[in-house]
């Protein structure tokens, strides 16, 4: 199995207590190797992934989906993954 590209992202957790509530942001990578996407919680298969695309959200952050034969996850990123769409795209091209 080869590594082809990564890319962070964070996932917010908010905890809650009787006086306040915080959010942690957890800082994560997507991993992209060539017969899976790997995260921290899923894996998908090459042959499951149709596509990833990105959405801007603010000035630098936005969401990245992967769009799969299960559906569609996103993961939002706080810096462009354009070289790592364009990472997955010539790959499965």
């Amino acid at each position: 199995m080869r590594l082809i590209a990564e890319q962070p992202y964070i996932k917010v957790k908010r905890e809650v207590s009787s006086i306040e509530q915080r959010e942690i942001e957890l800082r994560r990578t997507i991993y992209l190797y060539d017969e899976k996407v790997v995260t921290e919680h899923r894996e998908f298969p090459i042959k499951d992934l149709l596509d990833m695309s990105y959405r801007l959200i603010g000035g630098t952050g936005g969401l990245l989906y992967l769009h799969t034969s299960k559906g569609v996850f996103s993961y939002t990123v706080k810096s462009s993954p354009e070289q790592f769409v364009k990472a997955y795209r010539d790959y499965v091209k």
